[in-house]
């Protein structure tokens, strides 16, 4: 093989994922961390989200949804789980912009729409918001920008 057959063959495997790393509680709560890998499971990039035991029911669905994506049942997750759960690309970005999204949402109501309107997103959408809300120097406004977008309570004084 040529050298510039294994760069490309690297580069067919090397790719973005996630893996989530459950994080116990007291009894059978737990949370969940959501980790960026550069397509090594073992090397992780940072970490992307964070569930906490709190947040894990208004994110059930898309936990769900990222778990089958990547061919894993959702009774795989337990709290007594110590081996990482590795998620696509899409799945995991889908996950971790759920969860940055409704972090600081109160309202059941506004969290719902917020996580209806990711679900119903393309991919290339998804990842335009993954990149746009990641930024370290805009990533707050594009975050605060999405809510917007997708559930707006009427505060923000914005009307079309």
């Amino acid at each position: 093989m040529t050298p510039a057959q294994k760069l490309a063959a690297k580069r067919k495997t090397a790719h973005r994922s996630f893996r989530l790393i459950v994080e116990p509680e007291e009894g059978e709560q737990f949370g969940i961390r959501i980790e960026e890998t550069n397509g090594d499971p073992n090397r992780v990039l940072g970490i992307a989200a964070r569930i906490r035991p709190d947040q894990l029911r208004r994110l059930t669905d898309p936990l769900i949804a990222a778990l089958r994506s990547s061919g894993h049942q959702p009774s795989i997750l337990t709290p007594s789980r110590k081996a990482p759960l590795l998620l696509d690309e899409q799945a995991g970005v889908r996950l971790a912009l759920a969860t940055r999204a409704i972090e600081q949402v109160n309202k059941t109501s506004r969290a719902h729409a917020i996580l209806e309107g990711l679900a119903s997103m393309s991919d290339e959408e998804i990842l335009y918001w993954w990149a746009k809300t990641t930024n370290p120097t805009s990533g707050s406004r594009a975050l605060r920008a999405l809510r917007i977008m997708l559930a707006d309570d009427g505060r923000t004084g914005i009307t079309s």
